[in-house]
């Protein structure tokens, strides 16, 4: 790990920075206008019904990537798993390491937190980071398709 790298878990007072990296990774992934989280809705979900957590990179004192995750649940591992919904690095601090040092805190906190697994959905366009993914282990899971229910589709389906 880099020397002047180190972790810190988000407070409520970095809600504001939260939603900076959040709209950060949505531009990257050419998807900024699907954002419609606020600080009013991440402060409720993240900080008061703790329904998630951040940590972020930190170079020094300057926060330079997040990760924000939340615990899944394996019914055949009979235990938690660690989801990693949203990971990412300020481009003008890639290629430090930063990257690997938060997926590599993740691990450990899964590993501390008894955890069967930690894992996360990648972009099929998104190479540079299936590239990265793979040179660390992770097992592409193709077997698998994502379903997913949202928005009017939801709402019609609960009534």
């Amino acid at each position: 790990m880099k020397p002047n790298l180190n972790f810190r878990y988000a407070k409520e007072s970095d809600t504001e920075k939260i939603l900076y990296f959040i709209k950060e990774l949505a531009a990257y992934e050419k998807m900024l206008d699907e954002v419609v989280a606020t600080e009013e809705l991440l402060k409720e979900w993240i900080f008061e019904k703790k329904k998630a957590e951040v940590i972020f990179a930190m170079e020094g004192e300057t926060e330079v990537g997040f990760a924000l995750f939340f615990h899944n649940f394996s019914t055949f591992l009979g235990r938690a798993g660690i989801y990693l919904e949203d990971l990412f690095v300020l481009p003008e601090h890639r290629g430090k390491g930063y990257g690997k040092g938060l997926l590599k805190q993740l691990a450990k906190i899964a590993v501390e937190r008894s955890c069967g697994r930690l894992e996360w959905w990648c972009l099929d366009w998104n190479k540079p980071s299936i590239d990265f993914y793979l040179s660390l282990g992770a097992e592409p899971m193709e077997d698998w398709t994502v379903y997913r229910i949202a928005g009017d589709t939801l709402i019609h389906m609960a009534e």
